[in-house]
């Protein structure tokens, strides 16, 4: 089961996956889909606030951050990483569930990272916003580090996530039943 969704002003068919017996889910996934890319960060690049630096949680949102980076001219970009890496001098970390992933997962920003994001303006970004946890610890990232959310931009959010004043997206992507079609 598919469903064909208009992202960005492109066309694309996103594949049904099970979360529970009762709920599906479209899989969005930018990986490889530099078309899509390149036009989701143009048309986030419009609709963002001002901000200093832009920060997006590991992994599928890093095609993303790239591509808006890229767009904006931005110098660098930040990744909160999902567990500490052996090149970095300290992290700052949070606890994240997401609906995607399996058991309680990290993310971390190394302490040098976080130090350039003191006092900063920040643009979180993601992909997909669904229970809003990996969004909820990338902005508790940015609170240790001393860091000013400027905004939180999306591709797509799912659910209730949708009608959230504080998020900008460019499209509800629906919940589906087992059949396919669309939950209330």
């Amino acid at each position: 089961m598919t469903y064909e969704m208009d992202i960005a002003g492109l066309k694309r068919q996103l594949p049904l996956c099970k979360v529970t017996d009762d709920l599906y889910i479209g899989a969005f996934v930018m990986f490889g889909d530099v078309e899509l890319t390149v036009h989701c960060a143009a048309e986030l690049l419009k609709r963002a606030p001002e901000y200093d630096y832009l920060l997006a949680p590991e992994a599928k949102s890093i095609p993303l951050i790239y591509e808006m980076a890229r767009q904006s001219g931005a110098d660098e970009y930040f990744v909160a990483r999902k567990g500490p890496k052996a090149y970095m001098s300290g992290v700052f970390e949070v606890n994240v569930t997401s609906i995607t992933t399996r058991g309680v997962q990290k993310l971390v920003l190394d302490k040098k990272d976080a130090e350039k994001l003191h006092g900063k303006r920040v643009l979180i970004i993601d992909d997909v916003i669904s229970t809003g946890e990996s969004l909820r610890a990338t902005e508790e990232l940015v609170h240790q580090a001393g860091g000013i959310i400027a905004g939180k931009v999306a591709v797509l959010a799912e659910g209730a996530a949708y009608d959230r004043d504080d998020l900008i997206v460019l499209a509800r992507l629906p919940l589906f039943n087992p059949d396919g079609t669309v939950k209330d």
